[in-house]
């Protein structure tokens, strides 16, 4: 009862890549589960899709041509740098401190980035991570979020050879407030569910050791960034904290109302092959170069469907 389809599945992996899907602080969702499966002696490496200006970084940063090493001690140009900031905390807990970082482009770089570091580091699962549930849009919903980022990590992952892929959500309800419908994120759910690509849900416990890390994690990068704390990650903390409704931690969500409950401490699990063979537009997404290219190709795409009409909770 207690085994989930998710811990089957990376049970059987040594080596992780955990990797931040739509970019920012995604890779932070991402924390809760990374710190779990290195207590369970797996060997787990983080990465994530910087909003960052990596191309200021210095030439020794670069692993790989769009692939950043990024430490505790990687100078930088721009004052928000999530990763470098990540870094010093797992310095800090005596973690290894290395996050890789990609640059914002489109998905044919960043699948050649994924492939040389998945192939460098000896991979056998990745986990993409997202914080929040737009990642699950299949593109015919009533409002995608912010897909662009999300679908170009989901695309360049998708190709890669590796036995195991998987991708996470953490913090149902978020995406609320870019316009996603979230009666169509349980519907996307249950339809992956029916085809054998649901993993499963559990939650993030402060009980558990894993869980009150995160927070500590979280509480050190609002200090760190106090001008730009990531919104998604102070509701899930919050959530994991206990606390409900309209929880104020950042000026950002000023004129707002904030919905913080338990659903954004549960971390839902899904097959990342099924996922991506279930969007209706991730095949159009393969030629792109720059970012810019995939948010045009979705708008485009967006033009030709008529959209599923929202639906209420009915209780």
């Amino acid at each position: 009862m207690f085994e989930s389809p998710l811990s089957a599945r990376l049970d059987r992996s040594e080596r992780i890549l955990v990797a931040g899907a739509g970019g920012g602080s995604d890779v932070y969702a991402g924390l809760p589960l990374a710190l779990s499966l290195r207590e369970a002696g797996k060997e787990v490496h983080l990465a994530n899709l910087s909003f960052s200006h990596l191309d200021a970084l210095d030439l020794d940063a670069w692993l790989f041509e769009d692939v950043a090493e990024v430490g505790p001690d990687t100078p930088a140009r721009d004052w928000y740098f999530p990763e470098r900031c990540l870094a010093r905390w797992l310095a800090a807990h005596g973690q290894p401190a290395t996050v890789y970082a990609f640059p914002k482009v489109g998905v044919r770089p960043l699948r050649a980035a994924y492939a040389r570091l998945a192939e460098h580091l000896g991979i056998d699962a990745v986990v993409l991570v997202d914080g929040g549930t737009d990642i699950l849009m299949r593109g015919d919903e009533a409002g995608l979020g912010t897909p662009a980022d999300d679908m170009t990590s989901l695309a360049a992952a998708h190709a890669l050879d590796v036995p195991e892929k998987v991708v996470v959500c953490l913090g149902f309800g978020v995406d609320a407030y870019h316009g996603v419908n979230h009666v169509q994120v349980l519907e996307n759910l249950a339809a992956l569910e029916r085809e054998g690509g649901y993993l499963g849900a559990f939650s993030v416990s402060r009980a558990t050791k894993a869980g009150a890390l995160y927070l500590d994690a979280v509480a050190h990068a609002q200090a760190e960034l106090p001008a730009y704390p990531s919104i998604v990650n102070g509701s899930i903390a919050a959530a994991v904290r206990g606390d409900f409704g309209d929880v104020r931690f950042t000026d950002r969500t000023r004129g707002g109302e904030l919905f913080v409950n338990p659903l954004m401490a549960v971390y839902f699990a899904v097959d990342l092959d099924a996922l991506a063979r279930r969007s209706l537009y991730l095949d159009r997404l393969a030629d792109t170069v720059l970012m810019r290219q995939v948010v045009s190709v979705i708008e485009d795409f967006r033009d030709e469907v008529t959209p599923r009409p929202p639906r209420q909770f009915p209780h």
